[in-house]
C-alpha cells in the first residue's frame, strides 16, 4: 500500500515544489517506485519533469498533473501502483489543498523561519486539523546558526505543532539540481544538501510507519 504525502502551506515560496521533488528522488534513488502529482496550475512539477526526459541514467519517477476534485481520482489510481505518491499542491488554493490533504497519510507543511512564515501555516493547520490528517513542519532554506529558527520552532511547538528535527538549509545545490530536472539524490547525494534530504526523508519515514 502507497504511502501518501501531500505538501501544502498557503503562503507563496516555502519550498512545496522543491522538497517534493528532492524526496521523491531520495525514494527513488532507494529502489522505491514514486508517483508525483503538480496539483498547482502554474505547472512547476510538469515543468521539471519535462527536462528530464530523454535522461536514460534518472530513476523512474511518474508524474502525472491533476488539479482540484480531480487528484483524488488519479493519486487512487497511482497508489496502486507506486511505494510512494507526493502531492503537491498550489498555494492560495483551499479547496484544492483540502481534497489532497483529504488523500494523506502525512501532510508535510514547509515554511521558511520567520514569525511571518509560522503565522501564515494557521490557515494551512487549520483545514489540516479539520481533516484529521497528521502533519509535519519542516524548516527550509535555513541559515546557518540560525538563533531565529530555534525561536520559530520553539512557537511553533509552543502552539502544539509537529515539527521535523531535520531541517533543510538555503542551499544554492537544491536550485541547482531542480534547473538541471533532477534531485539533490541524483545531482549530488553527498553534499550537505543531499546528507538534509536524507535525514528528513528517514525522519518522515519513521513517521509513516508509526500511522
Amino acid at each position: 500500500m502507497a504511502k501518501i504525502l501531500t505538501f501544502t502551506q498557503q503562503k507563496g515560496g516555502a519550498g512545496k515544489t522543491s522538497l517534493a521533488i528532492h524526496l521523491a528522488s531520495y525514494w527513488a534513488s532507494k529502489g522505491k517506485s514514486v508517483a508525483l502529482v503538480d496539483g498547482d496550475p502554474q505547472g512547476s512539477l510538469m515543468a521539471w519533469s519535462s527536462m528530464r526526459a530523454g535522461d536514460d541514467g534518472a530513476p523512474s519517477l511518474t508524474v502525472e498533473q491533476a488539479e482540484g476534485w480531480k487528484a483524488a481520482t488519479v493519486v487512487g489510481n497511482l497508489a496502486r501502483s507506486h511505494d510512494y505518491v507526493l502531492i503537491d499542491t498550489a498555494p492560495h488554493a483551499e479547496t484544492a489543498s483540502r481534497t489532497a490533504a483529504r488523500e494523506a497519510d502525512l501532510v508535510v507543511v514547509p515554511m521558511q523561519p520567520s514569525p511571518l512564515d509560522l503565522w501564515a501555516t494557521d490557515g494551512s493547520m487549520e483545514m489540516i486539523t479539520a481533516e484529521k490528517k497528521p502533519s509535519v513542519l519542516v524548516l527550509n532554506r535555513v541559515p546557518p546558526r540560525s538563533k531565529l529558527a530555534d525561536e520559530v520552532t520553539a512557537a511553533a511547538k509552543k502552539k502544539g505543532l509537529s515539527v521535523a528535527k531535520s531541517r533543510l538549509g538555503n542551499r544554492q545545490a537544491f536550485a541547482a539540481s531542480f534547473m538541471a530536472g533532477k534531485g539533490i539524490m541524483e545531482a549530488s547525494p553527498r553534499s550537505k544538501a543531499g546528507e538534509e534530504i536524507t535525514a528528513l526523508a528517514q525522519e518522515l519515514g519513521r513517521k509513516l510507519s508509526k500511522l
